[in-house]
Formats: C-alpha cells, sequence, structure tokens
C-alpha cells in the first residue's frame, strides 16, 4: 500500500475525522504527523494552550497505538518538514483538515503548490466548521457583520450529517517511521514552573475527555442550560471550548448528539436550541475571521482606529491580570482564569468592559492576556467576542453599554459564590456588600477582617466616573467622523 501525510493541525481525534477516514477509504497507509512550529504566528499557542496541547498529544498518541498506528512528532517549520516527510516515506499524498485563518492560508496554499507541482496528490477538508465560511454569505453575495440573520440562515440550511466513525484499526507504521519523531516532551510545551497544577483537576485533554465532557453536561447541565448559563457559581455551560479548539470533538458530533437526545427526551428542546445558538455564535466567529482577516488586530469597525485609549497605563493593566483591581466579581474571573485556564463567559464580558471602557485599555491587550491564559484561546473566537464588548466588531455591542461590574455581580452573583470562592479574603463579607466592599460601613469591614487597601485592595478606578470618561472619548470619536 501507498502512504499518505495525514497531517494534523487543530483536529486532534480520529472520529469524525475526514482527512484520516478519506485516506483510509482511497486505499492508502495513512502515516499521522503533528508539527510543531513555535515561530509560526505572533498567535502561536500561548502557555495555556500549550499545557493543553502536550496532553491532546499525548492522548491522541494512545489512541493510534490501540488501532495499530501511531503519531509522527515533529518539530520545525512545516515548509521545509513536510516535502521532506513525503520523500522520505514515498508517500504519493498528503491529506490535512482546513484552517481559517490568513496565515495559515497562506502556509496551506503555498505547501499545496509545492506539493503539487512534485506530483504528490492534496486534498483538504472540513473538520471543525458546520458550514465553510464562503458556502453561506448573504443574497447579495457578501458577508455577514450580523449575527441573527447569519444564524437564521445557517440553522435552515443544516442538515443530519452523521459523523464519520473512527477507523476501529490502522496499518501499522514501519519502525524507521518513528525513528523520525520527536519525544512529546522535547517540545518544550509544559512550563518549566509548576504554575499549572490546579489544570489537572479541572480538565482531561483528548478526544475521551471531549466525549465524557458531552456526555456529562448533557446528563447533569442541558437541562437548566438556558436559565443557568449566565451564573457563574452554577455548573451550567459545556466547558467544550477547549475541547472543539484543539479539534478533540467536532461541531458535527456536538449538533447530532445534542439533537438525538432532544428527540429522546422533548424536555431538552429548548435547551438545545439554546445551546446549538452558542454553537452558532463559534461559527459566526470564524465567519469573521476568514472574511476579515485583519480583525485580530484591527478594529473591524474603522471608526476606532481613531479612538483615544489611553498612554502609560502598564499599573492598571497588572492589577487587572492579576486579579487585583478591588472589584470583587473581576478579581475573581481574572483569578480564576490563572489558576483553571478557564472563565466564565458573563464574566469574561465583565472583566472585558472593564479594561476596555472604564479603563480605556485598547482591547487588543486583553485579547493577547486571554490568548496566553485560556486553555480555550481560540484566535476567531478570542477576536470576536473582545471586538463585540469593546464595540467595534461585528454585531458589537453598543460602545455606550459599558457593564456595571457591581450590578452584574449583584444580579448573577447574588448571594457571593463564586466571588467567595476565587477571592477569599472577602470570604466572611455579607452578601450585601460582597461586591462594593468599598461601600460597606466600617464596622462590616472590621467583623469581615477586611483592611482596605492592606487586605484587599481599593477600586483602582472610579466605575461611574470612568463610565462618563469612556462615553465623552467615544463621542469625540463620532464627532471626527461628523456623526451626530
Amino acid at each position: 500500500m501507498t502512504a499518505a501525510i495525514i497531517w494534523l493541525r487543530r483536529d486532534l481525534r480520529l472520529s469524525d475525522n475526514p482527512a484520516l477516514t478519506q485516506a483510509v477509504d482511497a486505499g492508502y497507509t495513512p502515516i499521522p504527523l503533528y508539527i510543531h512550529n513555535d515561530l509560526e504566528t505572533v498567535w502561536t499557542e500561548g502557555a495555556a494552550s500549550r499545557w493543553w496541547l502536550h496532553h491532546s498529544l499525548a492522548s491522541l498518541r494512545h489512541s493510534l497505538q490501540q488501532c495499530g498506528s501511531d503519531l509522527l512528532l515533529l518539530q520545525g517549520n512545516p515548509a521545509d518538514l513536510l516535502p521532506r516527510i513525503v520523500r522520505q516515506f514515498e508517500a504519493t499524498a498528503v491529506y490535512w483538515n482546513r484552517r481559517y485563518d490568513k496565515t495559515s492560508i497562506d502556509q496551506d496554499a503555498g505547501l499545496k503548490q509545492t506539493l503539487v507541482k512534485n506530483g504528490i496528490e492534496v486534498k483538504s477538508f472540513n473538520a471543525s466548521l458546520l458550514l465553510e465560511p464562503w458556502q453561506h454569505l448573504k443574497k447579495d453575495q457578501t458577508p455577514y457583520r450580523v449575527f441573527t440573520p447569519f444564524w437564521k440562515a445557517l440553522s435552515q440550511r443544516l442538515n443530519d450529517s452523521w459523523p464519520l466513525a473512527a477507523p476501529d484499526t490502522l496499518p501499522a507504521l514501519p519502525a524507521s517511521t518513528m525513528q523520525q519523531s520527536a519525544q512529546l516532551q522535547t517540545l518544550g510545551l509544559l512550563p518549566a514552573i509548576p504554575w499549572d497544577e490546579d489544570f489537572y483537576s479541572h480538565w482531561q485533554p483528548g478526544e475521551a475527555g471531549a466525549r465524557a465532557h458531552l456526555q456529562d453536561f448533557v446528563e447533569d447541565c442541558l437541562l437548566n442550560y438556558s436559565s443557568g448559563r449566565d451564573y457563574p457559581s452554577q455548573a451550567a455551560t459545556s466547558r467544550l471550548s477547549p475541547h472543539l479548539h484543539f479539534g478533540e470533538i467536532s461541531p458535527r458530533q456536538i449538533w447530532t448528539f445534542l439533537r438525538e437526545q432532544s428527540a429522546m427526551q422533548p424536555s431538552l428542546e429548548t435547551a438545545t436550541d439554546s445551546y446549538l445558538r452558542q454553537l452558532g455564535w463559534r461559527e459566526f466567529a470564524y465567519h469573521l475571521l476568514f472574511h476579515f482577516p485583519e480583525t485580530p488586530e484591527q478594529p473591524l469597525n474603522a471608526r476606532f482606529n481613531a479612538f483615544p485609549w489611553r498612554e502609560n497605563y502598564d499599573q492598571d493593566l497588572n492589577s487587572w491580570q492579576r486579579g487585583q483591581t478591588g472589584i470583587p466579581i473581576v478579581d475573581a474571573g481574572m483569578r480564576e482564569l490563572w489558576q483553571t485556564g478557564w472563565m466564565h463567559n458573563r464574566v469574561r464580558m465583565i472583566v472585558a468592559s472593564l479594561l476596555c471602557k472604564n479603563l480605556l485599555i485598547p482591547w487588543q491587550e486583553g485579547a493577547h492576556w486571554f490568548w496566553d491564559t485560556l486553555v480555550d484561546a481560540d484566535l476567531a473566537n478570542n477576536t470576536l467576542g473582545w471586538q463585540w464588548v469593546a464595540g467595534c466588531g461585528a454585531d458589537a455591542a453598543p460602545y455606550f453599554r459599558v457593564f456595571n461590574p457591581v450590578l452584574q455581580g449583584e444580579k448573577f452573583d447574588k448571594n457571593g459564590h463564586y466571588v467567595r470562592h476565587w477571592v477569599p479574603e472577602l470570604a466572611r463579607m455579607p452578601s450585601k456588600w460582597i461586591h462594593a466592599p468599598w461601600r460597606a460601613p466600617t464596622e462590616v469591614l472590621n467583623e469581615a477582617g477586611i483592611a482596605l487597601g492592606s487586605h484587599y485592595p481599593h477600586p483602582i478606578v472610579d466605575l461611574a466616573g470612568s463610565r462618563t470618561r469612556a462615553l465623552q472619548a467615544w463621542d469625540a470619536v463620532k464627532s471626527s467622523h461628523g456623526d451626530k
């Protein structure tokens, strides 16, 4: 049998992997290959994502070995390594699943041209999305910039398409193949300083972990998803985002499984629709990334290029990053992020609003911090989320919508459970004051053992005054463009 290289990237699974399945069906001996390239882009995996990637690759290798194959690991530039591997193993084909950021698209196009020129069959597939970005456009053939019509049209186009089964067995790789492989440890994905100790109790990277996580979500959380997903102390969200990012599970697998479950349990139908809408939001993010490739660094709304962001904000940025803003729900979210590599979505919006609007720090600073600290750091989702909160992206929240973190905390963490968990120095604060301890009477603070400025910081910004400042900044931008 002739060999085909299966170049794996954001598709670290065996089931519903069209590149792998199509190669097997075509009669090739698949050689699964992962190339780690630290110098790829400025958006190379951050520290938390690297931790996840290490364990995801270990899981994938184990799964391949159980099927009789293995995972070839290389480190370096794919433009150099992939053609070399093709020649070395006399492969006649290279199969991969597509990526959607401009850097990856350009890389794949260049490699395809080189390989085809050398007589190699190259095929690419969709393994990451429900529908390709170029397949879903408005009637005038322009990209969507508003989510609701995007999702309405997309959901009507989707039909039940069964995910591809994982192969039971795969041909063994020649011993010479694995002699070329790097050891996983040599990729240097794990931190030298063990700041990741808490990650292990929260996550199980890999395809098996993704399936288990989806099953647990449906059994334990889905019914209450619609009503509970905004409350950070409730286990109501799926937490599937890192599994989706690394391709340990496909959106088609999630879509199909949830539809099956809701068909068997009609009580789940409303919650299923609500969750699948969030899956649609992910699709929208990739739609935007593909059609507007500059948006990871540049605002989609060009007016924001002239926005008067602050300068010399390093101290406030550092306080925000460390969860030392003096605003409890913000600090809780930032500490959850540091300790677990994840943050509840409602809280993501709150902390982002404080950074961009109350502190007038450029949204790109927040996007880069999230990129380094989130295990689900995804360029499409990260960009859409930050531009949405900043008011400069597609379907963005109006700029004048400034999240009040005190009111948000009182509404979505009424009893302070979330804050008390992640900000333990406030554990004894009464619920009435826990979201604004600076407003508490002295006797309340004393009884709770809190000395502001010592045990817990004073707020680094006046919320009311900074909101006014943010709106004035936006008014100045509108005036410069002749808006009323």
